[in-house]
């Protein structure tokens, strides 16, 4: 179990540095119109957002590995702490103010984390007809149907939208993670690689993370990062959780199930509460905006932040 739980800290850690780079790299590109696969083009011409999807692969496989050996809503709620990260490292590097609802939103990714890690139980294979790998790459098509008339939102909607349905798809990618049959260890990854092929989960994994980077990196583009990072964190989170509750047999330690479901909703909350620190701009880097860049939203004067 003690493995499950580095590699989603390190994913949590790797996610984490990625989201400054891609929404640096998103908002100096300019936006597009709809949902435009032509904008990942436009980003690959810039390194921090190659460096950040770097970054998110690195995660990815991860994020892989744990869910392979420890419950959804534990692996999830670890990762969901990345924007804990966001805020340590925009803190120490880019002397970005912590304000006290900052440190109260540190304290309780902290707190949630704890008492989810205490209540982990080790993953138990459960096996997964066929039916539920293609319900999965069925989701997945739905949701990528849905996210197009979404994309023509604009401002503040337009990016809480298409973060929701960046952070389901991020999610519908563990779920199908999870249901991939054989083995993913690297001595065994090549013998795996027919009975891979032949799993709808297999394409529901490729599809679902396509989708999240386009959705995500265009929600960056329509309002602020906190906008879209929020409900991107509760959809990736939420999701995988209650389909490994219900579906995959996902279980806490035996009478410590009010303790994950406390743990589990202070990670999200606290993470939620620290979704601002996503929002790092060309000046903290210390570049100008891209020519053709629309202009950083800020927080109107008065406003909540």
């Amino acid at each position: 179990m003690l493995p499950g739980l580095v590699g989603a800290f390190g994913a949590a850690v790797a996610y984490g540095l990625g989201s400054v780079l891609q929404a640096v790299a998103a908002r100096s590109t300019p936006t597009v119109d709809g949902l435009d696969p032509r904008l990942m083009l436009r980003l690959a011409a810039s390194w921090r957002y190659l460096l950040g999807v770097g970054l998110d692969v690195v995660g990815f496989v991860l994020s892989i590995a744990a869910v392979r050996t420890l419950p959804l809503f534990v692996v999830q709620a670890v990762v969901a702490s990345f924007l804990a990260i966001t805020a340590v490292v925009g803190a120490v590097v880019l002397k970005m103010r912590l304000r006290r609802s900052d440190r109260v939103g540190l304290v309780v990714v902290v707190a949630g984390l704890v008492l989810v890690g205490l209540s982990a139980a080790e993953d138990r294979a459960v096996d997964v007809v066929r039916a539920e790998e293609w319900g999965v790459l069925v989701a997945t098509v739905v949701l990528a149907l849905v996210a197009v008339p979404l994309a023509r939102l604009s401002g503040a909607a337009g990016a809480a939208a298409l973060g929701a349905v960046a952070g389901l798809a991020f999610g519908l990618t563990s779920v199908a993670a999870r249901m991939l049959p054989g083995s993913l260890a690297p001595d065994a990854l090549l013998g795996s690689l027919e009975v891979l092929l032949e799993s709808p989960a297999t394409y529901a994994l490729g599809l679902a993370g396509a989708l999240a980077l386009l959705t995500y990196s265009t929600a960056l583009q329509r309002g602020t990062v906190t906008q879209a990072t929020a409900p991107l964190v509760v959809g990736e989170t939420v999701l995988p959780a209650v389909v490994g509750l219900v579906l995959l047999g996902d279980r806490p330690r035996e009478g410590w199930g009010w303790v994950a479901v406390a743990g589990f909703v202070l990670a999200v909350a606290g993470a939620v509460s620290l979704s601002r620190h996503g929002e790092v701009t060309d000046h903290d880097l210390g570049d100008a905006p891209h020519p053709g860049a629309p202009p950083t939203p800020t927080t109107p004067t008065g406003s909540p932040e």
